[in-house]
């Protein structure tokens, strides 16, 4: 196992600690719902930096970019960043990333950290333009400061203007007494704040600095369990649950960043499904009644035939009921449309509902 920079920190500050993508990470500290109800409703600090970052450069930048990702990144402007995904040819998807334009021919594609490597193989096989690959996973850490007073709290810290930063956007500037620091106006949350990439040899006075920064504002760090379940009260897919290799952006409601404005890998067929329309989708749901619903449980219908399986599930902290993620074929996919949860042995009730589940 990989350790952050940060993982003696972590554990000194009394974190339980698992493996989680080839690396240490924290998971919990005090408990889930009290992490999680510290971002809801006020602010928190996540060290991320198992997430991977690729540097791709040079003039034929952009062409591999358009050429990999199914978003049209030729929409960017400096400053401005986008969710998008690496389509497969079979129908799937690599992994889903986030796609920063730093300045002409200079963008950071960030993936998540159990594919670093699976996604670097995967676009430098399609950089035939050769444009300039650098993988950068290991020289960065990535902080996530999350929660409605993340800009209040963390304002002291920088010149920017963090209220005014608009949701997707980021700046080059100075944070916690470091120059050249990314500061970026996105997270995983649905509950506001930023994301700070900086060098591994840094993150330990940003770090320190947040946590006093913030201590007036109640900020706390916070574990990748409730990192969990924050990103799923707003129905976000986690790649290895929601998506993977078999599923296609169309069915798993990610059309809105699969634009056919452009040629990309298996761009063809996915259009093509989108115009027949998918004929499973991935819904949210919510229990009628008490239980937990988890990933890998059966989805039934009334006469108990399996129809899908939950690909993320929880109690959710914020609604107090049971919530979650699965594929359903379409019949079963409008909100209110009723299905069942096979909780061992019992089928319990669940509707389809409108995502995000926490409205804020």
């Amino acid at each position: 196992m990989k350790n952050t920079a940060l993982t003696e920190t972590h554990t000194a500050l009394g974190a339980k600690i698992v493996p989680f993508a080839g690396y240490n990470m924290p998971v919990s500290y005090e408990g889930v719902n009290i992490e999680h109800e510290t971002v809801r409703n006020g602010v928190g600090v996540f060290d991320v930096s198992h997430m991977g970052e690729f540097l791709i450069t040079g003039p034929n930048a952009l062409d591999l970019i358009q050429k990999v990702t199914s978003n049209d990144a030729s929409k960017l402007i400096d400053g401005k960043a986008q969710y998008s995904c690496l389509p497969n040819d079979k129908g799937g998807i690599v992994d889903d990333l986030i796609v920063y334009k730093i300045a002409d021919e200079k963008y950071l594609l960030v993936v998540n950290a159990s594919n670093i490597q699976k996604d670097w193989d995967w676009i430098k096989s399609h950089n035939t333009m050769n444009a300039d690959m650098r993988d950068l996973s290991e020289e960065y850490s990535l902080l996530a400061i999350q929660g409605p007073k993340a800009a209040s709290a963390m304002q002291s810290l920088t010149s920017v203007d963090l209220e005014a930063m608009k949701f997707y956007t980021f700046e080059v500037a100075d944070f916690a007494g470091i120059e050249h620091v990314i500061i970026s106006a996105t997270g995983y949350t649905g509950s506001g704040g930023f994301e700070i990439y900086c060098k591994n040899s840094e993150v330990q006075q940003i770090w320190n600095k947040v946590l006093e920064a913030g201590a007036d504002f109640g900020i706390k760090p916070i574990g990748l369990a409730a990192r969990d379940t924050l990103r799923l009260e707003m129905g976000y897919c986690l790649y290895g649950n929601d998506i993977n290799d078999k599923t296609s952006p169309i069915e798993a409601g990610l059309g809105w960043i699969t634009k056919f404005t452009k040629e990309f890998i298996n761009s063809d067929a996915l259009a093509k499904e989108k115009e027949h329309g998918a004929e499973r989708k991935l819904v949210g749901f919510e229990l009628d009644e008490r239980g937990i619903p988890r990933h890998d449980y059966d989805i039934v219908d009334g006469n108990g035939q399996k129809i899908g399986i939950v690909t993320s599930g929880t109690m959710s902290p914020s609604l107090g009921k049971g919530i979650g993620l699965g594929y359903v074929p379409k019949v079963f996919a409008t909100p209110g449309s009723k299905i069942n949860i096979q909780v061992r042995k019992k089928a319990i009730p669940a509707t389809v509902v409108k995502l995000p589940f926490y409205k804020g």
